[in-house]
């Protein structure tokens, strides 16, 4: 009825860093899905919303003020 020293205790030593590691990873997945469900689609992204684009677009020459006011209601439709 020997117990083996290093079995016995690798288990208590790294046993609550992975406890600590399943919580992390559970609370940042419910982080995630709470994010995503408020937000929708709304989730920011490196290019802005499409009526910030239509205006840059629009300051830059690239649309004329027919084509802005055509593509402004239809995003805002």
């Amino acid at each position: 009825m020997m117990e083996h020293w290093g079995e016995r205790y690798w288990g208590m030593g790294f046993g609550w860093i992975l406890a600590i590691l399943f919580w992390a990873l559970i609370l940042l997945g419910v982080a995630a899905l709470a994010k995503w469900l408020f937000l929708g689609k709304r989730w920011p992204n490196s290019q802005g919303q499409p009526l910030d684009i239509l205006k840059r677009r629009y300051a830059r020459g690239e649309l004329t003020r027919e084509q802005y006011e055509q593509m402004r209601r239809d995003i805002e439709s």
